[in-house]
């Protein structure tokens, strides 16, 4: 048997016997459960005994790990929807403007009668 860790929030570990890698996501102490996530992203829930009967290590976070691109993903999405923001106020702007060409015009009109 390997050492035997606590289950801890963000941290990093590998399954020597299984050699599988993965984080812990969270530790729910009432319930005696951790979820965990692994490198392909598949999710899953342990009940503290079988946590403690497993051969782990404690490693660094996985360069490149497929999670980090996720997130960076949904930045870029948030990015995406502030820019479409942004358009949809700049399109606004331009109807104002058209508005006022508009007024001008009848102006122009209505000088044009008198």
């Amino acid at each position: 048997m390997g050492r035997d860790y606590e289950p801890v929030k963000g941290q990093w570990y590998e399954n020597v016997e299984e050699d599988e890698t993965f984080r812990v996501l969270s530790v729910d102490e009432d319930s005696e459960l951790v979820e965990i996530e692994y490198l392909d992203g598949d999710i899953e829930e342990l009940d503290l005994d079988t946590w403690h009967e497993m051969d782990l290590e404690r490693i660094a976070e996985p360069e490149g790990w497929a999670a980090t691109d996720n997130e960076e993903e949904d930045d870029d999405d948030e990015e995406e929807e502030l820019d479409d923001e942004d358009d949809d106020d700049w399109d606004d702007e331009d109807d104002e403007d058209d508005d006022e060409d508009d007024d001008w015009d009848e102006d122009e009109e209505e000088g044009n009668q008198y």
